[in-house]
């Protein structure tokens, strides 16, 4: 049996995971699943994944999840590349140290933007006060000056010249709040142009293929059912708001 990768490609981890199996030309059998149409809280999908969370993947009897786990577990058995992990002790702890990070930092800020600018209020009808939105904004341009002045620095790369997991995983959340019209690349030239190196690095039509959902997600919300997202509302409120 192929190695069954699950994923809904508007998610940031999902994205990451796809990339860069498809960058490495890891075998796979590809899995979608729509997390705003809850379909990972069908019986199915628990049997992959109890957490009801993506990415996923299943290879033989062996499940596993969390994105960061799955690329390291795909990096050892498919013995891609050393830039992606790499061996040398000091260029790894800089890769472990922005993914230790992020987690509390830009994922949770791209994140929390893309909720409050375009599914709280455009599809659970819910007003967002003014001062929670400047708040999130402060926050997310606090990580964005951490992005580029601690891990980007003058290096080509988060981890010196060659793109690692690390920028990956930083990239991936960084095109969260784009998709949301929040153009964060704007007015930072360092940024934009480490942007530029990841996505020749990654190869643009790959790029392409994985922010397609994302970037035309306020599109998309105008025409979908947004019945089932009402089962996130309590949650996303108490997340956000």
């Amino acid at each position: 049996m192929a190695l069954q990768l699950y994923v809904d490609l508007v998610s940031q981890p999902c994205r990451s995971v796809y990339i860069f199996a498809k960058k490495n030309n890891i075998p796979f059998e590809l899995k979608k699943i729509s997390l705003f149409g809850c379909e990972q809280y069908e019986e199915a999908f628990g049997k992959i994944n109890m957490m009801r969370k993506a990415p996923a993947i299943r290879d033989g009897d062996f499940c596993l999840a969390e994105s960061v786990a799955i690329m390291l577990y795909l990096a050892e058995k498919f013995q891609t590349a050393d830039f992606w992990y790499p061996a040398d002790l000091q260029q790894r702890a800089r890769v472990n140290e922005y993914l230790s990070w992020q987690h509390t930092a830009l994922r949770m800020h791209g994140s929390k933007m893309f909720w409050l600018r375009l599914i709280i209020p455009r599809i659970m009808g819910v007003e967002v006060p003014q001062d929670k939105m400047d708040a999130a904004l402060e926050d997310l341009n606090g990580s964005l000056k951490l992005m580029e002045e601690k891990f980007i620095q003058d290096k080509p790369f988060i981890a010196g010249q060659q793109i690692s997991l690390a920028d990956l995983v930083a990239i991936v959340e960084l095109m969260q709040p784009v998709g949301s019209g929040l153009d964060v690349f704007e007015g930072r030239p360092k940024l934009s142009a480490w942007r530029d190196r990841v996505q020749m690095a990654v190869g643009q039509e790959l790029f392409d293929e994985a922010h397609r959902d994302i970037l035309s997600a306020q599109e998309t919300m105008e025409t979908m059912d947004t019945s089932k997202l009402q089962v996130f509302k309590p949650k996303a409120l108490r997340l956000f708001m």
